[in-house]
């Protein structure tokens, strides 16, 4: 929607999370757009446009389990997080030494080990362990047990779209774009086809 409105010509390439940063740098890519946390950390390689969401981070786990998302409730567990991702890092400040963090290369690998019993819980955004739990997999196995404490300096503002620091002029038209279709209502109206809350920087309803 924003590289309609912008009339720019995207055309998506899919690249590894751990390399994410380095194909960007290295003109592989132009843009990031990939639910990447707008960090400080990242801020000091590349950076980024607006956000153009803000969804809070939870922890799912199997079913037949009653625990919440703070270090105590974690206590003694196996926590699955995405390597090099903002839920890693946030794991590995809050949860170590009350859990153990264990990382994958892809979220997808962390949810089936959490449905084969290998790990306890599952840290990461609270979108995609949403989708998740609407699988059959994940509906057999896990709920939501909550979702984890803010912490601005690990989490970020929000996602927003990565550029090289150069860049700026496509920074400026991705900005443009995402303000143009808040303002239109093409976003509301795209986000009310997949999700049931306000993705922009609300908190979703947990069942």
């Amino acid at each position: 929607a924003v590289c309609a409105e912008e009339k720019l010509d995207c055309v998506i390439t899919p690249v590894a999370w751990d390399g994410i940063i380095p194909a960007l740098t290295t003109k592989k890519i132009d843009l990031i757009v990939a639910s990447m946390s707008i960090t400080e950390e990242r801020k000091k390689t590349i950076d980024f446009s607006d956000k153009y969401y803000n969804t809070p981070t939870a922890i799912i786990g199997p079913k037949d389990q009653k625990f919440g998302a703070t270090p105590d409730d974690l206590k003694g567990k196996v926590v699955g997080v995405q390597v090099s991702t903002v839920h890693a890092v946030y794991a590995k400040k809050h949860f170590t030494g009350a859990a153990e963090v264990k990382e994958y290369q892809t979220q997808d690998e962390a949810n089936q080990d959490l449905a084969a019993g290998r790990v306890d819980a599952v840290q990461a955004d609270s979108i995609a362990l949403g989708e998740f739990l609407k699988t059959d997999q994940g509906k057999a196995c896990c709920d939501l047990k909550g979702m984890v404490a803010q912490d601005d300096e690990v989490l970020g503002p929000g996602v927003g779209a990565g550029v090289r620091k150069e860049d700026t002029d496509l920074k400026d038209k991705i900005n443009a774009g995402i303000k143009a279709i808040r303002a239109n209502g093409k976003y509301d109206e795209i986000s009310k086809k997949y999700f049931d809350f306000d993705i922009y920087g609300g908190t979703p309803q947990s069942n």
